[in-house]
């Protein structure tokens, strides 16, 4: 075994001798020393400072400009348009009347609604103020008048009563023979005008005397006479009896009635009936002649007492019915205009002279001329960042040079589901006004949703994210070590807010490899 070992010590000996061995070996120590020098450096890292600052975070959407407020106006009543004052595309104000329906029914209606009101005012406010003096003196002269005219009025129908009863107790008198079928010549003859209202009979008895034949009568009134072919006097109520003038002692021992008034007579039932009309007359004119001496009185007795709360409360009443019905009349006037509620420019004007209109047809549209607003429409994940009032900046593809400044004004508070897609409603006011602005532009947004000063702020690509967590890394004694973070906001440059896990002028590992 120790000559085994021998041998191969020689061997060896042998070969590390030769030129060959020996220019292997400087070879191989060639490539070792190169190794070293230019392959086996130390590795060489890049570092991010840790810097305080501000930063922004924003919500990027893409809009598009509307009008700040536009309008479909139409007339609140039917009719038939008369006049219109505009046309497409001309500039209107605020207020400017742009068309109206034939309204010459309504003015007259306005008038008498106008002097209704002014009557019923005047008639409160002499209520309020109380009766003059002069007013006064003028209800006592209105009492005294129909006072006076009643007692015409009584006057007068008693005379036409009185006519009328004596027409009736006059009409048809005759004698008629007590004993029915007497033998006579001849019925005497009732003449002259009964004067007296009494009501009766007259019963004459004829007798024989030495001087000839004579009469008596009796009833109504009491007296004699001589029969006689010439009228003579039956008493003292205007009435006269003569007889035939032949066979005059015929007459002896007859008997006659003479009945007032004649009910037996053809002429008695209309003479009645007049009669009845004329005392129903008497009544109706007294009653309406008290009438008015009763509504002078009181109005008298009204203006000396002065106006009761029930009158000032019922006048005031009248008033606001009055007030009321001419209102009511101007809203109809103003429902047969079309007016511009805004300023604006004329997008649509349907309205013609002559046309038919129907309440409430969309005529005529208005697009305002003070300004213009971005509409957009925010997902639901990003609509929780947003509020009321956030500054935004936008671009315009019109103008993609330019930068516009603006608000966020108004936050739809419901959804908009646009094929299972949920958005919501966002809308943008611009700072300045610009002619140059129109409808339809694409506006591209960056709402700032929160801004944060003096806060610990790295670039996005030094942050390490995993499943184990947030992390950025460090070197310590030539090793790596990653320590965990926790992160803010992020803005739209790449930087986000750390919160806690480093300090301030701390250096991490650049390992994203961007250069600041």
């Amino acid at each position: 075994m120790p000559q085994k070992i021998l041998s191969i010590t020689n061997t060896l000996k042998n070969i590390f001798k030769s030129k060959i061995t020996i220019g292997i070996m400087a070879v191989i120590a060639f490539f070792v020393v190169v190794f070293f020098v230019f392959f086996n450096k130390p590795p060489i890292y890049k570092f991010i400072g840790v810097e305080r600052g501000s930063i922004i975070e924003s919500v990027s959407l893409t809009g598009n400009t509307t009008p700040a407020e536009s309008v479909s106006l139409s007339f609140g009543s039917g009719g038939i348009i008369s006049h219109t004052y505009s046309s497409l595309g001309k500039q209107v104000s605020k207020g400017q009347v742009l068309a109206e329906l034939n309204m010459s029914d309504l003015i007259a209606q306005l008038h008498q609604a106008q002097a209704a009101y002014s009557i019923a005012e005047t008639t409160y406010n002499k209520l309020v103020n109380g009766a003059t003096s002069s007013d006064v003196e003028v209800a006592k002269v209105s009492l005294s008048n129909a006072k006076n005219a009643y007692d015409n009025t009584v006057a007068q129908q008693k005379v036409s009563v009185a006519n009328a009863l004596l027409a009736m107790l006059n009409s048809g008198l005759v004698a008629t023979p007590t004993i029915s079928g007497a033998s006579v010549a001849g019925q005497p003859t009732i003449s002259g005008t009964y004067n007296s209202a009494l009501q009766g009979t007259y019963t004459i008895n004829i007798y024989a005397t030495g001087n000839g034949a004579y009469f008596s009568f009796s009833g109504l009134e009491g007296g004699s006479g001589q029969v006689s072919t010439v009228s003579v006097p039956l008493g003292s109520r205007g009435l006269y009896i003569h007889f035939p003038s032949n066979n005059v002692l015929s007459y002896e021992n007859t008997s006659w009635t003479i009945s007032i008034p004649n009910t037996q007579s053809s002429g008695y039932l209309s003479s009645y009936n007049a009669y009845q009309s004329a005392l129903q007359n008497q009544t109706q004119a007294l009653a309406s002649a008290q009438g008015v001496v009763d509504s002078a009185q009181a109005a008298l007795d009204q203006k000396l007492a002065g106006a009761r709360t029930e009158d000032l409360t019922i006048s005031q009443a009248q008033v606001i019915q009055a007030q009321a019905s001419v209102e009511s009349v101007n809203a109809k006037i103003q429902n047969a205009k079309i007016i511009a509620p805004i300023s604006g420019t004329i997008t649509i004007f349907d309205a013609k002279i002559g046309q038919l209109a129907s309440p409430n047809a969309p005529l005529v549209s208005i697009m305002a001329s003070d300004g213009y607003e971005v509409d957009a429409g925010v997902s639901e994940i990003d609509v929780g960042k947003i509020l009321v009032g956030n500054k935004v900046t936008m671009t315009l593809d019109a103008f993609p040079n330019e930068t516009f400044t603006g608000l966020v004004f108004y936050i739809a508070p419901a959804e908009t589901n646009t094929q299972g897609v949920v958005s919501y409603k966002v809308k943008i006011s611009f700072d300045k006004t610009d002619p140059r602005l129109k409808s339809g532009l694409t506006a591209n947004i960056d709402i700032q949703t929160k801004q944060k000063d003096g806060v610990l702020i790295l670039p996005q690509y030094a942050v390490l994210q995993n499943d184990q967590g947030t992390f950025v890394e460090t070197l310590e004694k030539n090793k790596i070590v990653q320590n965990p973070i926790v992160l803010g906001i992020q803005d739209q440059k790449g930087n986000v807010e750390i919160v806690s896990g480093v300090t301030e002028g701390e250096q991490v590992l650049n390992i994203g490899l961007k250069v600041q």
